[in-house]
């Protein structure tokens, strides 16, 4: 029986890449000599810091620049409010992947409301397509492209 697989996934290694680029960029900057205004990366929790506010909005364009280019969709970002303790400001960007239930459960509904034969199962961190069809698993994948999901989704193992 035909299926694939809806996943939401970040290459590690591409937003070391892109967080590198960004440090660079702000080492070399004029508007940051000497400010010591850096990129941290943790796992995929991308703390900026800054001695000003302004500064952190700055940094912020510099980083969703340098993720773009490196094939990262940036919908996939959830920002924090900047926190500005006396001479620093810092901001926590965390980069969210896999399909929470919250967000399987609404694919699995769109995918049920559409009336296509197919059934949509939630697994661990993605959601697993089934149908008789490759005619309806394609039409399931359209379908998923259009809803406005708030993740960026990759459609896997798309086995006949």
């Amino acid at each position: 029986m035909p299926s694939f697989d809806i996943v939401s996934e970040l290459d590690p290694h591409e937003v070391a890449n892109a967080v590198d680029q960004a440090n660079r960029e702000v080492g070399t900057r004029f508007d940051f000599k000497g400010t010591g205004a850096k990129f941290e990366l943790n796992e995929l929790v991308v703390t900026l810091s800054a001695p000003a506010d302004f500064q952190l909005k700055q940094m912020m364009d510099i980083l969703k620049l340098r993720l773009t280019k490196r094939g990262i969709d940036i919908v996939c970002m959830k920002v924090d409010e900047p926190v500005v303790t006396g001479q620093t400001a810092k901001q926590i960007a965390t980069l969210r992947q896999g399909v929470d239930t919250e967000l399987g459960k609404k694919l699995q509904r769109l995918i049920k409301d559409s009336k296509l034969k197919v059934q949509a199962a939630i697994q661990d961190k993605q959601v697993r397509v089934t149908g008789k069809s490759r005619d309806d698993l394609q039409a399931a994948i359209a379908l998923v492209r259009g809803g406005k999901l708030e993740l960026p989704l990759q459609f896997t193992n798309f086995r006949d």
